[in-house]
C-alpha cells in the first residue's frame, strides 16, 4: 500500500525549494528551511525520517550562511581601510540597497544582488566622506564593502543549495 509520508516528503522539499529562493533576495529563507524542517521531524518523529544530527547539520550550515555574510560585509569594509562606523554602514547599504536593487534593476536575482553590493559601497563611502576621509580611500572602502557583501552573499546561498540537498538526500535516503 501507498504510504502517505512520501507525498508529505515531496511537499516539504517542494517547500524548502521556495524558501531557498528566498534567499536570493537577502530574506531568511535558510532559517525557514530549518524551521520547516525541524517541524516536520517533530511532528513525524515516530517514523525517524530526519536524525538529530541530520537537523543539527543544517542548523549549523544556516547559522555559517549568516556569521559569513555579516563577517564578510564588515570585513571588506575594515580590511580596505574603513573604521567601525562605516563598516556598520556597509550592512545597513546592504539591505536598503538590496530592497531598491529588487525594484529598480528589474533582473530576477541579480537586481537584487547587484543592489545590496553596491548599497554596502555606498553606505561605507558615504559615512566616510562625512567623516572627513579622502575621495580615493572612501571608494577604496566602498569597494571592499561591496567585493565583501558580494562574496558573504554567495557564499550564504551556497549554504541554502548546502542545506536543501541536505534535507532532499536525507528524507529519501533509506
Amino acid at each position: 500500500m501507498f504510504d502517505l509520508i512520501y507525498v508529505y516528503l515531496v511537499l516539504l522539499v517542494l517547500l524548502n525549494a521556495c524558501w531557498l529562493a528566498m534567499v536570493f533576495f537577502y530574506l531568511p529563507g535558510n532559517w525557514l528551511m530549518v524551521l520547516t524542517t525541524t517541524a516536520f521531524a517533530w511532528w513525524q518523529w515516530q517514523r525517524g525520517v530526519f536524525s538529530p544530527w541530520t537537523l543539527a547539520a543544517i542548523a549549523i550550515f544556516a547559522l555559517a550562511g549568516e556569521v559569513v555574510e555579516f563577517a564578510a560585509g564588515f570585513g571588506g569594509a575594515r580590511k580596505a581601510g574603513a573604521g567601525w562606523l562605516a563598516s556598520l554602514a556597509a550592512i545597513g547599504g546592504a539591505m536598503i540597497g538590496a530592497c531598491l536593487g529588487t525594484f529598480l534593476i528589474p533582473i530576477l536575482f541579480l537586481g537584487t544582488l547587484m543592489g545590496g553590493c553596491i548599497g554596502a559601497g555606498l553606505g561605507v563611502w558615504l559615512v566616510e566622506r562625512l567623516r572627513g576621509k579622502q575621495a580615493d580611500q572612501s571608494l577604496r572602502s566602498g569597494l571592499g564593502a561591496g567585493t565583501g557583501a558580494l562574496l558573504g552573499t554567495l557564499f550564504k546561498v551556497f549554504m541554502a543549495v548546502l542545506i536543501w540537498f541536505t534535507v532532499a538526500i536525507a528524507a529519501f535516503w533509506p
